[in-house]
């Protein structure tokens, strides 16, 4: 893949996180939502040419616990280990340090302010993102539940309390990258879901919040997570590297800005 592991692009508005230093094969995080350790690590090794970040989610790692993790590591990738931590602060922290041994790159916990800094000062170079709002939840869901604000409105209430904790970063749609950039700055990560292709017909699942990987980009995010799409493509390295290329160039369109 000539050389792409080395390969840099600009990005100005980088504000000390180091977020204008990844790589263009880390940008993308490919979701290994798979039942089965085998089938995970044979998409690690068909895809391991253009991608370096693979997320580990509570499904696969209900089936292979630390061995599939350990694998991947091993393979010279990063892990984002998603697995939502949420108890109370000396259990999340106590959890937390089990990831340190096991070369996991983020990880993402829910909750309020003692939570999150329990996991911060477990995590050590552990990178820890805190989670917003799942991008499955729409304005119906978030009312239900008895927010009578936007999501984006709970989202930046929840990021703000995350950095100000000490995250990393956080786990939050396109939709809300722009609003957290300009409330909140540059001094974090922003790591995004629910991407989908730039074509007729994406998107057509349980995810309300998505966007295309250029928009996700140039809304401020500097990690975009895809899985379905990837993984139903009809040539998955094809799409890879077609959703690279987008990111390339809005990477480039920010630098040139």
């Amino acid at each position: 893949m000539g050389g792409m592991e080395n390969q840099f692009l600009p990005d100005n508005d980088d504000g000390g996180r180091g977020a204008g230093q990844i790589p263009l094969n880390e940008r993308l995080i490919f979701a290994l939502d798979f039942p089965r350790p085998e089938e995970a690590l044979a998409w690690v090794d068909r895809l391991g040419g253009r991608i370096g970040f693979f997320k580990v989610g509570l499904q696969l790692f209900t089936a292979g616990w630390w061995p599939v993790v350990d694998a991947i590591v091993a393979r010279g990738h990063k892990v984002m280990l998603d697995l939502k931590f949420y108890d109370i602060p000396e259990t999340v922290y106590q959890a937390v340090r089990q990831l340190r041994a096991h070369g996991v790159s983020l990880a993402t916990v829910h909750g309020n302010p003692p939570i999150i800094e329990a996991a911060v000062a477990a995590g050590g170079e552990l990178r820890i993102l805190a989670v917003t709002v799942l991008t499955s939840f729409g304005e119906e869901e978030l009312a239900g539940m008895g927010w009578q604000g936007t999501a984006a409105e709970l989202v930046l209430l929840r990021a703000r309390a995350a950095v100000a904790a000490g995250c990393a970063g956080v786990v939050a749609s396109a939709r809300e990258a722009a609003l957290l950039r300009r409330e909140l700055g540059h001094d974090f990560l922003v790591v995004t879901p629910g991407i989908r292709p730039a074509e007729p017909g994406a998107g057509k699942d349980d995810q309300r919040r998505v966007a295309t990987a250029g928009a996700a980009i140039a809304a401020g995010a500097d990690y975009l997570v895809v899985g379905r799409p990837i993984r139903t493509a009809a040539d998955p390295v094809a799409l890879v590297a077609a959703l690279q290329q987008e990111i390339a160039a809005a990477l480039g369109q920010k630098g040139s800005n």
